[in-house]
């Protein structure tokens, strides 16, 4: 899976770039043939709480992609956030693709 992260108004770390790398590697366990993922990490307005958010945009065989967007504290948070939301909708493509 192509995993490409980009970032908004701030350079990620290190840290960052291999936790969200290790997250979305993981959603294959879910679905075998992910074509890629694109992950963007935003800040809006910096002096506010809750201003981190990430999108996983998740690119599929037999459909467009599976999409995500959550808001968070942190960028891992909002990260886990998305992870999980994107899982839930894989379990259910799967499931529609089982059936047909």
């Amino acid at each position: 899976m192509n995993i490409q992260l980009n970032t908004v108004h701030f350079a990620a770390d290190q840290k960052l770039t291999d936790f969200v790398n290790k997250k979305v590697a993981k959603l294959d366990t879910y679905f075998e043939g992910i074509i890629g993922a694109e992950v963007i990490l935003k800040v809006v307005k910096p002096e506010t709480a809750n201003n981190k958010i990430a999108e996983i945009k998740l690119s599929i065989p037999g459909s467009d992609y599976l999409f995500s967007e959550k808001q968070a504290d942190s960028f891992e948070e909002a990260v886990d956030l998305a992870i999980d939301a994107i899982r839930r909708q894989l379990t259910k493509f799967k499931e529609k693709v089982k059936d047909k």
